[in-house]
């Protein structure tokens, strides 16, 4: 074997090392691109994003009426309870309740304890997304059930005035979304 043919191997494995690079280099670029659609489909919408916080104003809440408003597509239900709403949820035992986490992104480690679940201390503002926890199904307000608060007609689920299942399939109370009082009449959600 010549000085040149060791020569020429050496260049021809060094192209060849190049050509194998390059190839997988461009193999890695193309199932990037590939790939980067289907990873950014699994990210929120633009729509989303900007509904990220809502601010809402309660000021024509009335005592003993309800606002709802849509918060990244579920109605959320705003009520201004009245003193006899509050003394109910608050007479209620924890034993009675089938569900005893608060279920309240405020305060997750809480119990179903009323004061848990409420916007305010004193208890009048209660802030729940308006979805069943069965299947979905948006329950009537206003008193509706057996227990004062809200009733899903589809399946009879019943809850209370403050929004905790207490019969019917439901398996948890109405979840309580991140609200705050901004100041005294507007509520972000979020």
């Amino acid at each position: 074997m010549s000085h040149a043919d060791d020569h020429a191997g050496t260049g021809e494995g060094t192209r060849r090392d190049f050509l194998y690079y390059a190839t997988a280099g461009a193999g890695a670029v193309a199932t990037g691109a590939a790939v980067w659609p289907l990873v950014n489909q699994m990210n929120p919408s633009a729509d989303v994003q900007a509904l990220a916080s809502i601010m809402v104003d309660v000021s024509a809440v009335e005592v003993g009426t309800q606002l709802t408003v849509k918060y990244l597509g579920k109605p959320v239900f705003i009520r201004r309870r009245t003193a006899e709403e509050i003394d109910a949820a608050r007479a209620t035992e924890l034993e009675q309740l089938p569900d005893r986490g608060s279920e309240n992104a405020n305060k997750p480690d809480a119990s179903a304890a009323d004061e848990n679940r409420t916007l305010d201390e004193a208890g009048e503002w209660l802030v729940m997304v308006g979805v069943c926890t069965h299947l979905g199904c948006v329950p009537i307000g206003d008193g509706a059930g057996e227990f004062g608060g809200w009733f899903c007609p589809c399946h009879g689920s019943h809850y209370d005035t403050s929004g905790r299942i207490r019969k019917g399939p439901a398996p948890r109370n109405l979840p309580v979304p991140v609200a705050v009082f901004e100041d005294e009449t507007t509520i972000k959600l979020g």
